[in-house]
Order: C-alpha cells, then structure tokens, then sequence
C-alpha cells in the first residue's frame, strides 16, 4: 500500500491530499528514509513522521483497504 493511502487509511493524517503534502515536504520516513508519497509500505516496517516540533514513531502492524474508526488504531503501534 502506497504511505500517503496508509496514513489516510490509519487515520495518522486526516485526508490524503494532506498525506501527499506531508511526504513531498519530506517530513515522513519509512525505515530511516525520507518517503514520496507513492512509497510502498508493509506490516513491520517504521515510519516516522514529523508535525512541526513533534516526531510520531510507528511500527505498522496491519494493513488492509478500509477499517472502521474504532479498529484503525489496530494499525500501527506507537514506539
């Protein structure tokens, strides 16, 4: 799955267009390197994103298409 369609999905990041903007900014890494939008990411790897001062630090630990609200935090786990 593309990271941009992952952080949308997860619900890390509120829509996807702002995903897109996030990753062309450079502000998020998959596996200690800097991600386009179109990377593609699976269960195991870690993602870093950066919201102004504060870095998040996930593993992901599912991916799947659609998920309800509730479940999307089953996703990812926070490191």
């Amino acid at each position: 799955m593309r990271i941009d369609k992952y952080l949308k999905v997860s619900r890390l990041i509120k829509r996807r267009t702002v995903a897109n903007e996030v990753c062309e900014q450079g502000r998020v890494k998959i596996n200690d390197r800097v991600a386009k939008p179109g990377s593609e990411v699976k269960v195991g790897d870690i993602v870093e994103i950066q919201f102004g001062n504060n870095t998040t630090k996930i593993e992901i630990t599912r991916i799947t298409e659609h998920v309800a609200k509730d479940d999307a935090k089953e996703m990812y786990m926070l490191i």
